[in-house]
């Protein structure tokens, strides 16, 4: 996107000013409250430089939540000005009427006089003051001890209470309006919360003072670098090798293409299901998020149950991948499927299709479905999958014309950056995902964790643009999918009715990225036995749940239901993990086996490999 240089470069002088100026403010109150710290703060060569490098974090950010002329706006951090700015961007709110601003001016005030009058007392009791509002970037005891702290987040918590009411309560808007002013309003609100800001922040403040700066040296040092990547880190990356501690299963790659791999497993037991179970993971993703380590893997547990496991891996697109469209993942998923049935020598096979690899693999269904193919899927499993997207939550935000041209202009060498994707999952949950992360790891210096799942968040994989922008115009935004033979794949027309085979419906009740709501609908568009499952956590800790964990819980309905409310108000709670009532049901459709010998080994003559798993392409960038 091209920019004013000019006003870039004002912006940023503006706000290195501004933290100078702090910097200094800060000196003479440590001065006086602390004369032992005054040291401690940072010299204004490094606040310089952290102004300049949060200024480029604040700007990128928010290019999706604020216009064009507002995003060069500096980033406020003292006090006096961030309040101000607070002040006039709500005065600006078109959604406040006069009464609206009085109101909130008038129980402001009140706010400061409950809030100072706790700090006359005496006796502040064990938890020290009592604060009418309540949030969890506020927690430390420290935002309640001194009066100035408390004032700040309880103001900043009016404030956002009051804007984000504004716009759940606001007449004459479209839903699809009042959806993108939440969004944006959301966001801007968590990137001016005070936590944000090293000069209001008193753990921060603290934290500097302990170790005379160094925290935001360090701080420094990672947002440089994760501005020169475009990527925000979320995990110690270096404790982490696919291959070695991350996607360790044993197997062996055995058919490749251009646009995947297909992995055999090596299998655990003696005899294992006669149908073996090919897996589509979403190419948005690594497939090893079902493949994490031993006790979290669905693939290693699915193996301990007996049943023959085969992965589809997606190459990371490139410059020769430019070409992929729609068709491409819906004939790579028919040819998973003939290839794994020509080598086990079985007529057809169990699939699972997780997210956008699931709304693919209905899709595939259909066309096997007109061909008059079905019989080559013996069952098909979604794991957090949409086909009809009226419901579809907050990534409808993302495919207005603007937005959709701004994805064309990220594009341009014919796939779209991973990293991009990665920002947009990231914005959806700003606080938790982007903030929590600038204030642990930017402003406090705090270690990053070893986190295996945030790594393999981070693992980000391009997608090819055609296919991209065709999956967010024909299906989020338009809905074709759902209209019979509104869409097509090599040639043949799409009629999701025509879906016969049984299916495991499974979605997640805290889902935002698949919204439960959205899931339940595939419900009314396949016409085989379907059984829908709710489990419970979101996109991913939903379906990643070992039952050796023992967390969270699922629900089952097997009476009439036509909404996702009448099923769960009809639905029994079952405690843990919902993968071994998946197995059951797989069981029930046929629990023939075989021995696990000749083909059914990966790497044996009848089976021959290309090379070990994980194999090449998931590590390919």
């Amino acid at each position: 996107m091209a920019k004013d240089p000019k006003s870039g470069e004002e912006a940023a002088d503006i706000f290195t000013e501004m933290l100078r100026a702090q910097g200094e403010a800060a000196r003479q109150m440590m001065q006086t409250f602390a004369p032992q710290a005054a040291h401690s703060v940072p010299d204004e060569t490094a606040i310089d430089a952290m102004g300049e490098a949060m200024m480029e974090f604040q700007k990128t950010w928010l290019q999706f939540c604020l216009p064009p002329e507002q995003r060069g706006a500096p980033l406020l951090s003292d006090p006096a000005s961030w309040m101000e700015a607070l002040r006039k961007w709500s005065a600006a709110n078109p959604l406040l009427d006069a009464e609206a601003q009085q109101k909130l001016w008038t129980d402001g005030l009140q706010l400061w006089n409950d809030v100072l009058s706790q700090y006359s007392k005496e006796e502040d009791g064990e938890d020290g003051a009592q604060l009418p509002f309540k949030d969890r970037r506020f927690a430390d005891p420290k935002w309640r001890e001194q009066p100035v702290f408390a004032l700040i987040h309880q103001t900043y918590l009016l404030f956002a209470e009051r804007l984000s009411k504004s716009v759940d309560t606001a007449e004459g808007l479209s839903e699809e309006d009042r959806e993108n002013l939440r969004f944006a309003t959301k966001g801007v609100l968590d990137a001016m919360s005070p936590a944000n800001y090293p000069m209001m922040n008193p753990v921060v403040l603290e934290r500097t003072m302990e170790t005379q700066g160094e925290n935001l040296v360090r701080g420094l040092e990672r947002l440089t670098q994760d501005l020169e990547r475009g990527q925000l880190t979320h995990t110690d990356t270096s404790k982490f090798v696919v291959g070695e501690n991350i996607a360790t299963t044993p197997g062996k790659v055995i058919h490749e293409t251009e646009l995947f791999q297909v992995i055999h497993y090596t299998p655990t037991t003696d005899e294992v299901l006669e149908v073996p179970l090919l897996i589509f993971p979403p190419w948005i993703n690594r497939f090893y998020i079902l493949d994490l380590n031993e006790k979290k893997s669905f693939v290693r547990w699915a193996l301990d149950q007996g049943i023959s496991v085969f992965m589809v891996s997606w190459k990371s697109a490139d410059e020769s991948l430019t070409h992929i469209d729609w068709d491409d993942y819906i004939l790579a998923q028919i040819e998973a499927i003939d290839f794994v049935r020509e080598r086990m020598k079985v007529p057809s096979v169990h699939t699972i299709g997780y997210c956008v690899a699931g709304t693919t693999l209905a899709a595939t269904l259909a066309v096997l479905a007109r061909r008059g193919e079905a019989d080559k899927v013996k069952s098909a499993t979604f794991f957090t999958a949409q086909v009809d997207f009226r419901h579809a939550g907050e990534l409808k935000l993302f495919v207005d014309e603007g937005k959709l041209e701004f994805i064309r202009q990220a594009s341009k060498g014919g796939y779209l950056d991973g990293r991009y994707l990665a920002a947009t999952f990231n914005m959806l949950r700003g606080s938790d995902l982007i903030w929590n992360y600038v204030v642990n790891h930017y402003l406090l210096g705090e270690d990053y964790p070893a986190f295996d799942l945030l790594f393999w968040n981070g693992d980000v994989t391009n997608l090819p643009a055609k296919w991209h922008a065709a999956y967010l115009r024909d299906l989020y935004r338009d809905n074709l999918l759902v209209e019979p033979d509104a869409l097509g794949a090599d040639g043949t027309s799409i009629d999701l009715r025509r879906i016969a085979c049984p299916t495991y419906i499974q979605a997640g009740r805290e889902d935002h990225i698949a919204p439960p709501e959205s899931v339940f609908e595939a419900l009314k568009h396949f016409s085989g036995p379907n059984r829908f499952v709710l489990a419970g956590s979101g996109h991913i800790a939903g379906v990643v749940n070992p039952p050796a964990a023992n967390k969270y819980q699922y629900w089952t309905n097997d009476g009439e239901f036509s909404s996702l409310e009448e099923f769960i108000g009809g639905a029994t709670e079952h405690p843990g993990s919902w993968w071994p009532d998946w197995a059951q049901w797989l069981a029930s459709l046929n629990d023939t086996r075989v021995k696990a010998t000749g083909r059914r080994k990966p790497g044996s003559k009848a089976n021959p490999a290309i090379e070990d798993a994980p194999g090449r392409y998931v590590k390919m960038r």
